[in-house]
């Protein structure tokens, strides 16, 4: 008998453990029903509805992350002026009116003077290189470190690789050529172009065709052939020239407000991640496939494609060095990025010149 109430009362403590694990395992269910949960987020951009590279690339991200994530996240995407104007995504994100945005960084610069220093450089890295930096020499962080007072995070999302100068209603001969230009310039390429005697003219891509021409302004640089084509600028301009001294690279910008981010779980945030990433490699490969196209079509269409001269080229060097400088010594935040930008720069450059450099000039 005693032997039957002692298994009996091991029994029914088995049962009490059970069901103590039981109700143990209760919050791992609630977070197996939250991983679940579903949201819907809103895009802005400062891009043109469809617009071929950058918006299309926006709009590739969101289907990419809906797709992985199996529908639990959807994003609308919103063109330029649908939700905002093209300029304001960034406070539109930091403000939470929209979860996130996708931008060039160099666009809010009056805001955070540092931003342009993960955009583009005139005469600086190009995507390779700048991606290299982002994702490997520290930039991300830097970035992030830049953004957070704002409750923005960013990711690179999107690169053109080298530019072209812009077009021109007037030959460009010498430096002198470039004294009352009113042209369509952003970030420190465009206070280049200030110090030179010109005057920037900063406006989104739905306003340059009828600006340049109506002689609102002379001359416009937007990404390269593939986007000029697009937009018709060589009906509004005569001369085509090149090399895209003032941005060898744009990187544009995820912006993701920080609350938003936080309420999403871990699998959703990596894919967020796994998405930016693929679209920053895709939109290059998009963006190097299509411009020598393009260029081969204008071509064809009588447009007078022109290398700027060397004096022109070696001015330009020499005024973007002291720019940068200046921008980045006027603010304590921009000259922390840009020292630690440089050092790394410095070394990539020394590795390019002793390797990639020659290769080039030998293939020819």
């Amino acid at each position: 008998m005693k032997r039957r109430q002692i298994i009996a009362a091991a029994g029914v403590g088995l049962a009490a453990t059970a069901l103590a694990a039981c109700k143990q395992e209760t919050p791992a269910a609630g977070g197996a029903e939250r991983s679940q949960e579903r949201f819907n987020w809103k895009m802005v951009t400062s891009w043109p509805k469809n617009f071929p590279g950058v918006g299309i690339g926006a709009e590739r991200f969101a289907k990419l992350v809906e797709q992985m994530s199996d529908g639990r996240l959807k994003i609308k995407v919103y063109a330029a002026g649908e939700l905002v104007p093209a300029l304001e995504v960034f406070d539109a994100v930091s403000r939470g009116t929209a979860e996130m945005g996708h931008g060039a960084p160099y666009y809010w610069k009056g805001k955070v003077p540092a931003a342009q220093f993960f955009c583009a450089l005139p005469f600086g890295p190009n995507a390779q290189e700048m991606n290299t930096w982002l994702h490997r020499g520290g930039g991300l962080e830097l970035w992030e470190e830049v953004y957070r007072p704002f409750g923005v995070l960013p990711m690179a999302c999107g690169a053109t690789g080298v530019q072209t100068a812009g077009w021109f209603n007037k030959e460009i001969n010498s430096v002198d050529d470039f004294k009352g230009l009113k042209m369509r310039t952003p970030g420190l390429g465009g206070e280049v172009l200030t110090k030179m005697g010109g005057t920037v003219v900063n406006m989104p891509a739905g306003e340059i065709f009828t600006a340049l021409q109506t002689g609102v302004i002379d001359a416009t640089e937007w990404i390269g052939p593939y986007n000029d084509l697009a937009l018709g600028l060589h009906k509004a301009a005569k001369y085509y020239y090149t090399p895209g001294w003032q941005e060898p690279n744009v990187t544009f910008e995820l912006d993701i407000n920080i609350k938003a981010w936080e309420t999403l779980p871990a699998d959703l945030q990596a894919i967020v991640r796994a998405a930016a990433r693929d679209v920053n490699g895709d939109m290059l490969d998009d963006y190097n496939a299509r411009n020598m196209d393009a260029l081969e079509t204008l071509k064809g269409e009588g447009v007078q494609v022109r290398r700027l001269p060397d004096t022109v080229l070696a001015r330009l060097k020499e005024v973007a060095a002291e720019v940068v400088e200046a921008s980045a010594a006027a603010d304590p935040v921009a000259a922390k990025v840009w020292a630690q930008q440089k050092a790394y720069l410095q070394r990539l450059y020394e590795y390019a010149e002793a390797n990639e450099k020659d290769i080039y000039n030998i293939r020819g």
